[in-house]
């Protein structure tokens, strides 16, 4: 369960890379608020066809991305791995783009 809803999946363990932390701290904001959405299936500012990917992936275990902006306007994903054989997931990955 996150803050505000029922999570669509586990995000295993939570990381994220230096630049990512320090922009959405720069726009005041906490990496929960973005967490919570990518959880609840809002995968944010995707293309259609990677929003029907996401949620494919929520049956089919594959990976997860979502794109959203700071309010600052930088722009972040969060990629969650795909699930192993078991349907667990691993790790879920703050990021900016130019750090995949």
């Amino acid at each position: 369960m996150t803050a505000h809803g029922k999570a669509k999946f586990c995000l295993g363990q939570i990381v994220g890379t230096p630049d990512a932390l320090e922009a959405i701290s720069d726009s005041g904001q906490i990496p929960a608020f973005f967490l919570d959405r990518h959880a609840q299936g809002d995968w944010g500012e995707v293309c259609h066809e990677d929003w029907q990917l996401n949620d494919a992936a929520l049956v089919d275990g594959s990976r997860i991305l979502s794109a959203y902006r700071t309010l600052k306007d930088v722009k972040i994903w969060i990629i969650t791995d795909a699930a192993d054989d078991d349907g667990h997931r691993a790790s879920t990955c703050v990021l900016l783009p130019q750090n995949y």
